[in-house]
């Protein structure tokens, strides 16, 4: 029967931002955008300030333009990286900039961001940024059996897609390295995995599905940083199946 879990963490909040950009008018923008889609937002002017926000406050997403004044968005987010005690350290990552070709946006992903934003961006770009924020497992449930519910209706129903699904995640499982050798091979498995996840109300796998089609659709063929987050959460997510 379907009830709570040790896997149902309690919900979200709303996305924590950090911006920084040294230009006045994208700086606005952001901001202000991303509050309207309902993240909190703290905003930097350079490089400098935003390392010391980062250092000091948890965010859930990091957005740093590529050209600051004082530093690029690869130097701040490598010096961030190699500050253990920084409580941003871990966080998601977006490098945005006004001109980024598809070579540039692979060196960006190579160097360790989690996703690139195009400027000038619409409300349903940040929106899918977003996702990155809201992939974190420690935000997300493994299962969430109200989503479940309302999707599949009843407690019988969502019990046996969860059989189902559990079987789809062994599989993938097993086949992970390889279909990761073909990034449209994986794309197609990965929409329909993340389906499923729907049904059966696994968000935190989701999340990270979201994540990791970003990279795909920006046809970065290189180490995608999200594979392994993936492959945790998807385990993890096995684990609490095998509870419920």
């Amino acid at each position: 029967m379907v009830g709570p879990t040790e896997a149902h963490l309690p919900p979200t909040h709303p996305p924590h931002v950090l911006v920084a950009d040294d230009d006045a008018t994208s700086l606005c923008f952001l901001g202000d955008a991303l509050h309207q889609l309902g993240a909190s937002v703290a905003l930097a002017a350079d490089g400098g300030s935003a390392l010391e926000q980062a250092r000091a406050e948890a965010f859930d997403l990091l957005i740093f333009d590529c050209r600051m004044p004082d530093t690029d968005a690869v130097g701040l987010l490598t010096r961030l990286r190699h500050e253990p005690d920084a409580r941003s350290a871990c966080s998601p990552a977006v490098a945005s900039s006004a001109e980024l070709d598809a070579q540039a946006q692979r060196s960006l992903l190579a160097a360790g961001f989690h996703g690139v934003l195009v400027k000038p961006c619409t409300l349903k770009d940040l929106r899918e940024i977003l996702t990155l924020a809201v992939a974190d497992r420690h935000r997300l449930p493994l299962l969430d059996d109200g989503v479940a519910l309302s999707t599949s209706g009843t407690p019988a129903v969502v019990q046996a897609l969860r059989g189902l699904f559990y079987q789809e995640l062994v599989t993938i499982d097993q086949e992970l390295d390889a279909l990761s050798q073909d990034a449209t091979v994986l794309e197609a498995r990965l929409h329909k995995l993340r389906s499923s996840c729907g049904f059966c109300g696994a968000s935190s796998l989701s999340g990270h599905i979201a994540c990791l089609q970003t990279h795909l659709k920006l046809c970065h063929q290189g180490v995608m940083l999200p594979l392994e987050e993936f492959r945790q959460s998807l385990r993890q997510t096995m684990a609490a199946l095998a509870k419920a």
